[in-house]
C-alpha cells in the first residue's frame, strides 16, 4: 500500500520512537488528549528523546496547527496497543490539564478537518464511532470505512477524556459529512430582452445592433399558440 501524509501538516520533527511500516492497512483513528494546552512544537520535542518510548503521527497544537511526529506509514506508538496502532493514525490533541481534559473550539474544528483529510487519503468515505469497546474491537470496518478507538480501550487511562468521549458521535458524524459529494451550486441566468419580432430579418437586425455592445447576444425562437 502507498502511505501518504497530510498536507495539513505546517511542522514536522519526526521522532525515532516509532515500529516502522506497518503491517496492517489504516482502517482506524485514534485521537488523544495531550493533557496540556501545548504548542505543536512542545509536543514533538517530548517525543523526540528515544527514552520516552513513546509517540503519535499527528500533533495538533493549542493554536490549531497541525505537526507530525511519524509519517504515517509507520506505526507510532501511543495506545498502549501494537494492534491498535499498526491500524490507526494517532492524533495528540492540546487540552485542559484537568478532567475533562476539554478541547478548545479551534483543536476540535482542525482534529474534524484532520480526520476527514485522513479518511479521504486513504479511500474512506465514512468515519464510524461504535461506543461499546468489545463491539468496536471486534468490527471490521468495510473497505470505504474507518472506524474511531480511544486509547482507554487499551490501557488504564482516562484518555481522551469525558469531554471528547461526549462528542465522539458528532466527531464521526461531522467527519462523515465533510467526505459526503458536494451537490454542485445552483446558478442563475438572467436574460436581457431588447425586442420582440415576427419578421426574422427585422430581429437579425437588432441582433447585429445589440452585438455592438453586448458580444454575447443571441436569437431566442419562442412559438406562440394562435
Amino acid at each position: 500500500m502507498a502511505y501518504t501524509n497530510s498536507a495539513l501538516v505546517v511542522y514536522t520533527k519526526l521522532s525515532p520512537n516509532h515500529s516502522g511500516q506497518r503491517t496492517h492497512a489504516i482502517d482506524r483513528i485514534t485521537p488523544h488528549c495531550v493533557v496540556g494546552q501545548c504548542s505543536v512544537e512542545a509536543v514533538a520535542d517530548m517525543f523526540a528523546p528515544v527514552s520516552r518510548q513513546a509517540s503519535c503521527n499527528y500533533v495538533i497544537g493549542a493554536d490549531g496547527r497541525i505537526g507530525m511526529i511519524c509519517e504515517e506509514k509507520n506505526r507510532s506508538w501511543c495506545s498502549s496497543s501494537s494492534v491498535n496502532d499498526q491500524r490507526a493514525v494517532t492524533i495528540e490533541c492540546a487540552s485542559d490539564k484537568a478532567a475533562p481534559y476539554a478541547f478548545n473550539a479551534v483543536v476540535y474544528g482542525r482534529l474534524v478537518e484532520l480526520c476527514a483529510d485522513i479518511c479521504r487519503r486513504n479511500g474512506k468515505t465514512r468515519l464510524i464511532w461504535i461506543p461499546d469497546r468489545d463491539k468496536a474491537l471486534a468490527y471490521e470496518p468495510k473497505e470505504d470505512e474507518m472506524l474511531l478507538t480511544v486509547h482507554r480501550w487499551f490501557a488504564n487511562k482516562d484518555c481522551p477524556g469525558a469531554w471528547l468521549m461526549e462528542r465522539m458521535d458528532d466527531l464521526a458524524a461531522r467527519v462523515t459529512a465533510e467526505l459526503m459529494p458536494k451537490a454542485p451550486t445552483a446558478q442563475t441566468i438572467y436574460n436581457v430582452v431588447v425586442g420582440a419580432f415576427t419578421d426574422k430579418s427585422n430581429a437579425q437586425k437588432r441582433l447585429e445592433e445589440a452585438r455592438k455592445i453586448y458580444p454575447d447576444a443571441f436569437i431566442k425562437a419562442t412559438i406562440k399558440a394562435k
